[in-house]
């Protein structure tokens, strides 16, 4: 089972670090890290990942994730890390994203009439991919694994892990990882949180959104 991940400058580092602790302990997984080359790959919290292998030598994917992060704007728009979602989206067992990640596989006509989640922020903008919302924390549509923001890639990971390992298999990777949330505040989606601080939020990604819509645009009109 290969599972290969997708790496691209300011991609949100739990988005893929969360995920991969979980998929890494799959039975009989190869894991690879795939990027442009093999240089380190900073992310969106100082930390910089170090690729396994290039898009232009990785081998086939069984599994393909693609993680999120402000970086997608570019990743979006960059016709090397396209031109290899596409090949690798084609023919991959599962096709799966977290966070934003799901934009770089909508930009790549890989969710159309697909049933997908992404982080709440972003989650409006589904549609203009082709792709029908769902507001959950893990959707799955046959063999595409969205997860929603940040967090949500874990619980997205033990579920994948549960589809392709088994559910007891799942549930001992969960256990292993002390996998027990238990957050200080019950705060962490928009119907949650109170409403001043989902308003301060939102307005806090008003200009990031403003961004992100104008890359998709441009990756759309490609």
């Amino acid at each position: 089972m290969n599972v290969v991940f997708v790496l691209f400058p300011n991609v949100t580092q739990l988005d893929f670090t969360g995920p991969l602790q979980v998929l890494s302990r799959l039975p009989d997984a190869k894991v690879r890290i795939a990027a442009a080359s093999m240089a380190p790959v900073p992310t969106d919290a100082t930390l910089t990942l170090n690729p396994t292998c290039t898009f232009a030598d990785c081998p086939p994917a069984d599994v393909l994730v693609v993680p999120g992060g402000f970086g997608v704007d570019d990743a979006m728009n960059d016709p090397e890390l396209m031109a290899f979602v596409r090949r690798e989206g084609a023919s991959a067992r599962y096709v799966t994203s977290v966070c934003t990640g799901a934009f770089i596989l909508g930009a790549a006509g890989l969710l159309k009439g697909k049933r997908a989640t992404t982080h709440w922020a972003y989650h409006d903008d589904l549609a203009r991919v082709g792709a029908i919302p769902v507001k959950a924390r893990v959707v799955r549509d046959g063999t595409l694994f969205t997860g929603g923001g940040v967090t949500a890639g874990i619980d997205f990971a033990l579920t994948l892990a549960s589809e392709i390992a088994g559910e007891k298999t799942a549930r001992a990777i969960q256990l292993a990882l002390e996998y027990d949330p238990a957050p200080p505040f019950d705060a962490g989606a928009p119907e949650k949180a109170a409403p001043a601080a989902l308003a301060a939020m939102d307005q806090r990604y008003a200009p990031r959104r403003e961004a992100f819509r104008a890359a998709l645009t441009r990756a759309l009109s490609a």
